[in-house]
Formats: structure tokens, sequence, C-alpha cells
């Protein structure tokens, strides 16, 4: 005799709620032998008790077990005061019938075991086992009749060890449940980090040249209109640039690129009386070293027009490296490269082994940034 079992993965469809019933009540075709025994009881009221107590056992046995099973699923604990009172009931059920059963209630306490095994914390549950598995042979010994039923004792074990298979397996999908759970959410923050720091990316620059234009702008309202009004046309064209970049990023991450973003340099560090020493031409790269090295010229240029105050910024840049540098006030102190510009400019550089340096340039005076990518064979460019 084996115990019921359940299936352990938990899933909300109705069939397969039904499908846990059907298994839970499957294996209460051994309760046969003391139902066939009260079928034979020659008094009426031993054959009534016989078989209401085998039915209401039955009953009773299937919705304790899907009852725990529905705890398990839902990663709910089991409470011990509760378990306990049901495994009481199931007890006291199967003594009830025994006026109507004999001494073939005993079949009950295997399922008395297998309920313990999968209710009771291991300690009380060894308990109610050892006990149930005593009892064949003892009450053979005290009631005159009773043969030991060395087969109850058997299914005793065999069924408190499967059932203890069941609810390790059990437990060990609800926590890898609860992992996968913890992964989900896990990467929807990540990608919501992901999009917040590409908005910040984007944006930051974009609106920190029209800031700049802007109040380019005001200031020659007055001294030249004609010049004014170009500035205020750049204005209106970087903030519908802007626009378009937000759409993209919200619909399908927007690509950047280097020679765009060079170029987009040289307008901003003009609007911004930053005199700027550029490359003509860029050198062909790989799309993902590509698109990192137009990032840390994003990024350098947005720190020169936003924060160093500089006279002079030089972008320089070969296959293996970037370089950002000024003639400005220089990183802060601890706080260099702490921005999240740069936090995200380090994650984009870490995917492809690349070195962020961030510190002062040449001479002590000004900020550099430089972005270096090593060699295929593992060398990082001096």
């Amino acid at each position: 005799m084996t115990s019921p079992t359940a299936p352990a993965r938990p899933v909300n469809r109705p069939h397969w709620r039904f499908t846990g019933w059907l298994l839970a009540a499957v294996w209460l075709f051994f309760l046969n032998i003391p139902f066939v025994t009260a079928l034979h009881q020659p008094e009426l009221w031993r054959r009534l008790l016989g078989l209401v107590s085998v039915i209401t056992f039955a009953v009773a046995y299937v919705l304790i077990f899907e009852w725990g099973r529905a705890r398990r699923q839902q990663h709910r604990p089991i409470p011990a005061d509760r378990a306990r009172l049901l495994i009481a009931v199931l007890l006291a059920i199967g003594l009830a019938g025994i006026p109507g059963t004999g001494g073939d209630w005993l079949t009950t306490l295997v399922f008395v075991a297998a309920a313990a095994v999968f209710l009771l914390p291991s300690v009380e549950a060894l308990v109610v086992v050892v006990l149930a598995a005593a009892t064949p042979p003892v009450t053979s010994r005290l009631v005159p009749g009773w043969e030991s039923e060395s087969t109850v004792v058997f299914a005793v074990l065999l069924a408190s060890f499967a059932m203890f298979g069941v609810s390790r397996l059990a437990q060990r999908n609800g926590e890898l449940q609860a992992a996968q759970a913890e992964i989900r959410r896990l990467a929807v923050a990540e990608e919501r980090a992901r999009t917040a720091r590409d908005l910040h990316d984007i944006l930051g620059h974009s609106l920190t040249v029209v800031a700049v234009k802007a109040e380019l702008a005001g200031r020659l309202l007055e001294l030249d209109p004609a010049r004014a009004a170009v500035e205020i046309a750049d204005v209106e064209r970087l903030a519908r640039e802007a626009l378009a970049d937000v759409r993209g990023t919200v619909g399908a991450y927007r690509g950047v690129d280097l020679a765009s973003e060079v170029a987009g340099a040289r307008s901003a560090l003009a609007a911004a009386g930053v005199v700027a020493e550029l490359p003509e031409t860029v050198p062909e790269l790989p799309a993902d070293r590509d698109e990192l090295f137009g990032w840390a010229v994003r990024e350098g240029v947005t720190n020169v027009v936003r924060h160093s105050g500089a006279r002079r910024c030089v972008i320089r840049v070969d296959p293996a490296a970037v370089e950002v540098r000024d003639d400005g006030r220089g990183p802060a102190g601890e706080s260099a490269g702490a921005g999240h510009g740069l936090v995200g400019l380090r994650e984009r550089a870490a995917r492809l082994d690349a070195t962020v340096t961030v510190a002062r340039a040449s001479g002590g005076r000004g900020f550099l940034l430089r972005v270096t990518v090593p060699d295929p064979d593992g060398r990082t460019p001096g």
C-alpha cells in the first residue's frame, strides 16, 4: 500500500485543482478493506456505523489533504495547532468505526500517518508514524481476535516515507517558485533602472544644450537679434530632437553612434562658448564599441557644458579609446565619477570589459574622461 500523493507544482487553472483532488482520492481505494468488513456486519447498526465512518474518514482525509496542499501552493505556513486538531479528527473518525470495521480500522492509520508527515513538523510527524506503526502489533496482543496486521505496519512506514518525499518536493518546488518570482522582480527593477539611466543620459545632454542656447539667445536678443533668432531656432530643433529621443527610448531604445555625438558636441560646445578641438572624422568601429564611445563623448561634453566652466575642450578618438578633456575646474574630490551619467557609462563599459578613467587633466587642471577598450588578447592600451 502506498500513500496518496499530489503534484507539487502550483497551478491556478481549475482542471489542475480538480486533478489535485483526484490524486488525493484515488488512494482511498485501500479503504475497501474496512468498507467490505462493514458491509458484512450481521447487525444493522454496526453495518451503518462502519460504512458511515469509512465514508466520513475518506471525505475528511481528502479535504484535509487538499487544505494542506493549497496552503503549500500559496507559500503559506500550515498552522501547527490546526494540523494537530485535524490529525486528531482523522484518528477519532477511524476509532469511531471500530464496532463496524473491527480490527480492519487499523488501515486508517496509514492515512493518519501520511497526513501527519504532510502537515506536522518533522519531530511530531515522526512520533505519529512510530505510534501508528506500533499500534497493530500492540492491539493484536491486547484485543482478542485481532491479528497483528504486519501488512499495515509495512504500509504505514512505506506511506510515511513516500509522503515525506512528496512534502520535500513540494517545499523545494515552493522555494524554486519563490526564487523565480524574485528573479522576475529583479529583472523588472533592472529594466526600470536601465530605462531611467538611458532617459537621464539622453535628456541630460539635450536639455543642457537647450538651456545654454536659450541663455545665449537671451543675451543676444538686444545686441544681435539675427544671431539670437538662429540660437532660438537651434533651441527649437534641439527640443524636437529631445522629444524624438524620448519617444525612441520608450518605444525601442535609441541607438547612439560616435559620429553623431561628435557632431552634436561641436554644436553644444560652440553654443557654450567653449573652444572645441574635435576630430574631423572618426574611425570605423564595431557597433557596440561605436555606441559606447558615443555615450562617452555625450557624457564628457555634457560635463564640460554643465559643470566645468572650461574655455577649451579636446576630444580624441582612436580605435581603442576615446578621450574628452577640458581646462575647467576638474573632478570634485571623492565625488568624482559618482554622477548618474558616469555610473551609466561604467555599466555600459563593463559589458565590453572596457575601462572608464575619470581624473584631472595633465597639469593638474581640468577634467579628463577616458574610455579604453582592451585588445582582443586582453591587453588594455596605454
